[in-house]
């Protein structure tokens, strides 16, 4: 069958896939959700959830310097890819040999689009459905429980600090709970930033990510001195950038982090 991934490129996949390699993590934690345990051959080294998939599933690469020879020991007849994780030459490179679904995810509706499409492309529609349905509501809830605006900053790494910008999920994820991303389009989708942008960009909040970037708590004196004005906390990046069946979990994690904050 014929698929239209969201960069435009048409797909002919065996429809279900039996051999499905996934190079992005949260699509693979997608995956394990709609119970596809045995499609799936081949991971990244990055794709930690669920644990068990960690532990016994072929790593084929990270997301990015795939390991083709491991590829083409699995011969997948489906791999799923996304635009900003892998790279450019490798997605060229495996759409030559293999049939290659990318994703490109900027918001919700993206995450939400991908979530249906893989359903359909492996035979889990009814699943997907239902955890489309449930994903809205949990976000629906925490809409209407927004606190004030707040202006925040998210950083996501250290030397040199490097924040997520506009069109990013990351952003989309921020205006969900009413934050105000301060870096603005003019500064690019991940800008690097001195300590003295980030204090002009004066945010009431410092958002830590878990990742890319191990941000822990001995990082939190450290902004309280540098930016004394703004209150730096820690924040788990897998819901702020994991779009797939993690999103059904995010709004309460949201609700916990505008908790926290809400004294700003």
């Amino acid at each position: 069958m014929n698929f239209t991934d969201q960069i435009g490129h048409t797909v002919t996949i065996q429809s279900p896939p039996k051999r499905i390699v996934s190079l992005v993590p949260s699509q693979t934690e997608l995956l394990a959700y709609l119970g596809l345990d045995k499609e799936v051959a081949g991971i990244t080294k990055f794709c930690v959830h669920p644990e068990k998939w960690f532990r016994t599933k072929t790593r084929v690469s990270g997301t990015k310097n795939v390991n083709f020879n491991k590829i083409e020991e699995i011969n997948p007849d489906l791999i799923i890819c996304n635009k900003e994780e892998n790279t450019e030459d490798d997605v060229k490179a495996l759409m030559e040999k293999y049939p290659v679904w990318t994703s490109d995810i900027h918001n919700l509706e993206d995450a939400l689009s991908m979530i249906s499409s893989i359903g359909e492309i492996t035979h889990r529609i009814e699943e997907t459905k239902n955890l489309i349905l449930r994903i809205r509501n949990n976000f629906k809830e925490l809409g209407t429980n927004k606190p004030k605006p707040i202006r925040v900053i998210y950083l996501i790494w250290k030397k040199p600090y490097m924040a997520a910008g506009k069109d990013t999920f990351i952003n989309n994820m921020l205006s969900q709970c009413n934050f105000i991303n301060v870096c603005d389009a003019s500064l690019g989708r991940y800008p690097e930033l001195t300590e003295e942008q980030i204090q002009s960009l004066n945010p009431q909040l410092i958002l830590l990510s878990s990742e890319p970037y191990p941000f822990a708590e001995k990082h939190l004196d450290e902004f309280k001195l540098k930016h004394p004005d703004a209150l730096p906390v820690l924040v788990d990046g897998e819901y702020f950038s994991w779009y797939g069946s993690r999103l059904v979990y995010a709004p309460a994690y949201f609700k916990k982090v505008i908790k926290n904050c809400i004294k700003v």
